[in-house]
């Protein structure tokens, strides 16, 4: 029986394979929407200012990914994360055309798809934050560990805003797409809080779920 328990543990196991295999093929599915998403974009540099986090996450997570593999429930959030980021990239987030669906259908003042963006810029580095903190750091079941990880979120979401407010005084009016702002004076404060929501929805109902997924991967390195 011995021998059977090591073998067992050794192969995968019907369970097992699909876990392994799904970040390589969500790492393909990312790869071939990106490349859709820049066939002719309404603005190139647009597309590359919404899309360079996946151009630079994507290879980091693939470099890193054998002495730091992440959990499936990060990799699917960060897949989903960057479909939104290649669809605002694709068509600017003032006019994604589900957007201007939403905004014409329930009699809204702007297309939303830029509010679902900014509520995504928490919920999904909530996770990543997460689970940096609880492998890397002494917060793993900490009563910190939220509150830290919101604040990260909305660290973040600051810097973002820094960083258009940046391309803002480099592009000047041919920064406009990249904005967004739709002429709201208080869009950054909308972004921003928009994060805020979606890190406290994110840590509220993923949170357990994120847990036994970063005991299967202790035990895995184990």
């Amino acid at each position: 029986m011995p021998a059977v328990d090591t073998v067992s543990r050794i192969l995968p196991t019907a369970t097992d394979a699909p876990r392994r295999h799904l970040p390589v093929l969500l790492a393909g599915l990312v790869a071939v929407a990106l490349a859709v998403s820049m066939w002719q974009p309404h603005d190139l540099m647009t597309w590359f200012l919404e899309t360079v986090w996946i151009l630079i996450g994507l290879p980091v997570i693939v470099l890193t990914w054998r002495r730091f593999p992440l959990t499936n429930l990060l990799c699917c959030l960060l897949a989903l994360h960057a479909l939104v980021l290649m669809v605002g990239g694709h068509y600017t987030y003032a006019q994604v055309p589900l957007g201007d669906w939403a905004r014409d259908t329930f009699g809204l003042d702007r297309n939303p798809y830029d509010r679902l963006g900014h509520l995504m810029q928490g919920f999904v580095p909530a996770m990543l934050v997460r689970e940096l903190l609880s492998r890397t750091s002494p917060l793993r079941g900490s009563r910190w560990l939220a509150p830290l990880t919101v604040c990260a979120c909305l660290a973040f979401s600051a810097l973002f805003e820094m960083f258009e407010w940046a391309a803002a005084l480099i592009g000047g009016a041919a920064a406009d797409d990249f904005l967004a702002t739709q002429g709201d004076v208080w869009d950054t404060q909308w972004d921003m809080f928009c994060a805020l929501i979606g890190a406290t929805v994110s840590l509220l109902v993923l949170s357990r779920v994120h847990d036994r997924q970063l005991a299967a991967v202790r035990a895995q390195s184990v």
